[in-house]
């Protein structure tokens, strides 16, 4: 029995791998309000611009995510197997590919970025200024591929306190920089959208200067086999993608479908496009706390397989679902008891927020599916079976866009009647995910 405990997870190992995630994700969403403040107050043409440029990087900048995702999972075998050494080659042939990664899609993105921006926008007002914010934003690539694998080793080796310094960084560098270059202040000249998309940028280069001192001070290197910068493996790249191909295409898709929202949202008016930016703005910090405990998910049933205990992984899950609800329904009653408030951080225009309310009630309730429906759709992820996972949310989307598109396009509904896709998306997800702890054959994967 004391065995079985110690894997057991309790409800204090859980939040203890989850808070410092959970903090991380805060203060660099951080980020993502602050942006989303600011241009508030600049003009509603500069919100929906910051909306479609931001998706066009976040769709590309998930591709690398998802690698860095396989890549944890592996991670998180090796440790749960206590074959310590086996960890560090797996984020040394992450950043060597994510980075060579970024250099092929800022290639790409300076080239036809405009080309696919035209065909999707339809304002030209907007059209423009997403292009001035996309044509510095993309340098940010260099640095968020390469940052996201240093996430996946800490969170891999459940060292997860260092997210949230590192976020921290990040977030103080934002503000500050938001405060300064937007607005021109310090001797600088107001530049707008375009000083959003600079801040961003050395915001990620600080936090990437971070990560690589905190790594070389405090981190047994021999241990983790950090010191292993031999020749470049491509075996070892073949088994990682083997897990992460399947991770990249499903978060490309699902950003993706994010993007073709935000597109069919633009088509109806320009005042609709900034309701969606801001909600979508209060959306992601809302999914805060869901996202980093379905980061603890996935880590702790790779460990629990890894150190052969499936029969405890369902277990696993859903303790963690719980304690998932119980949280979101705090914040989402907070949301929806104190719209006005939560709204006026985002712009000061009455009628703006006043017609943001009904996305935000809709929206708290997907969140609620989400907190449950995330976290089993990350336990199916955990065990290994990415291409399980990639068919269950390829699936799921379809319905996605096929409701989004009917409900947007051919009977003209308003936003909030839009943001119902995600109610649709959260309980497809849940369902299947379900299903195939219950029913599938997960039990033996080997990664």
């Amino acid at each position: 029995m004391m065995k079985q405990k110690q894997i057991m997870y309790s409800n204090k190992q859980i939040w203890n791998v989850s808070y410092p995630i959970f903090l991380s994700l805060l203060a660099q969403n951080v980020i993502n309000v602050t942006d989303t403040a600011f241009l508030g107050r600049v003009g509603e043409v500069e919100l929906g611009a910051a909306a479609m440029g931001g998706l066009f990087y976040i769709c590309i900048y998930t591709i690398a995510f998802g690698f860095s995702t396989g890549s944890q999972i592996v991670m998180a075998r090796r440790n749960g197997e206590k074959q310590y050494a086996d960890v560090g080659p797996v984020m040394i042939q992450g950043i060597v590919f994510l980075f060579l990664l970024a250099g092929i899609v800022f290639t790409l993105s300076k080239l036809y970025a405009e080309n696919v921006i035209s065909l999707l926008i339809s304002s030209e007002q907007v059209r423009g200024a997403t292009m001035e914010f996309l044509d510095w934003r993309v340098f940010g690539f260099f640095f968020s591929f390469v940052n996201v694998m240093y996430r996946a080793f800490y969170v891999g080796i459940t060292r997860t306190k260092v997210l949230t310094m590192n976020a921290v960084v990040m977030a103080v560098t934002n503000v500050i920089l938001d405060y300064v270059l937007i607005f021109g202040h310090l001797g600088f000249p107001a530049m707008g959208i375009k000083g959003a998309a600079i801040a961003s940028v050395v915001a990620e280069g600080g936090s990437i200067l971070f990560f690589v001192i905190y790594t070389r001070l405090t981190v047994n290197r021999n241990k983790y086999g950090l010191n292993r910068l031999t020749s470049f493996d491509f075996a070892l790249l073949g088994r990682v993608l083997n897990i992460s191909i399947f991770t990249m295409m499903q978060y490309f898709f699902s950003m993706g479908s994010w993007f073709m929202f935000f597109v069919v949202v633009e088509r109806i008016g320009v005042r609709d496009l900034a309701i969606a930016n801001i909600v979508r703005s209060i959306y992601v910090v809302m999914v805060i706390p869901v996202s980093a405990l379905s980061t603890t998910t996935n880590t702790f049933v790779s460990n629990t397989i890894g150190a052969g205990k499936t029969d405890q992984v369902m277990g696993v899950i859903a303790k963690i679902s719980r304690l998932s609800f119980y949280i979101m329904a705090v914040f989402a009653s907070v949301v929806c008891l104190f719209p006005k408030l939560i709204l006026s951080v985002y712009t000061n225009d009455p009628l703006l927020i006043a017609d943001s309310y009904a996305s935000i009630y809709v929206i708290s309730a997907a969140m609620l599916i989400s907190s449950v429906g995330s976290i089993f759709f990350s336990g199916v992820t955990g065990t290994g079976n990415t291409r399980s996972a990639l068919t269950m949310e390829t699936i799921t989307l379809v319905f996605y866009g096929v409701y989004i598109y009917l409900v947007g396009m051919v009977f003209k509904q308003p936003v909030e009647i839009c943001f119902t896709t995600e109610i649709v998306y959260y309980t497809g997800l849940l369902a299947f995910s379900y299903l195939y702890l219950k029913k599938g054959r997960w039990q033996h994967k080997k990664i």
